[in-house]
């Protein structure tokens, strides 16, 4: 870094994927135990207003296509930005739901050259073999994931 310390850097962490669960609120506040310099970013987590904030805000649609259409392009405003922006990407895959769309944010993350960190449980694995090959470093738990963010961000 050009003999600047890693600690005077703002670093932005994307937090992509599985909704149901907490590790979110896990990595932010191992973070912030740490003192960090991060912000996180992430996609609308609520996953109703996710779904219907293109009829919401462009108006209703009868056919169930085109309701999913005016919400994936409005979600991907924000979710390519925040992707783009960010210098490291977690995607977290989870047990009870497919996450369609961590497995093409972590695709777009790569294709963008940005580091990225996968978190999934272990049963997963053989299942997301390319998207952890792409990866940086594979989690099982939020605390991996923090302890990396610690290691990557602090002075050793």
């Amino acid at each position: 870094m050009d003999g600047l310390n890693k600690m005077s850097k703002h670093w932005i962490v994307y937090l992509s994927g599985e909704i149901h669960s907490d590790w979110r609120e896990r990595i932010k506040k191992g973070a912030s135990a740490a003192d960090l310099n991060i912000s996180f970013a992430n996609p609308v987590t609520d996953h109703a207003k996710s779904d219907d904030c293109g009829v919401a805000i462009l108006g209703k649609e009868e056919n169930s296509f085109w309701h999913d259409q005016k919400a994936s392009g409005i979600n991907a405003i924000r979710t390519r930005n925040l992707i783009e922006s960010a210098d490291i990407v977690v995607v977290r895959f989870g047990d009870k739901y497919r996450q369609w769309n961590a497995a093409f944010d972590a695709g777009y993350a790569s294709a963008l050259g940005k580091s990225i960190i996968t978190l999934h449980d272990e049963e997963l694995t053989h299942a997301l073999k390319e998207v952890d090959g792409a990866a940086n470093a594979v989690c099982q738990t939020p605390e991996q994931v923090v302890d990396i963010l610690k290691y990557v961000i602090q002075d050793v």
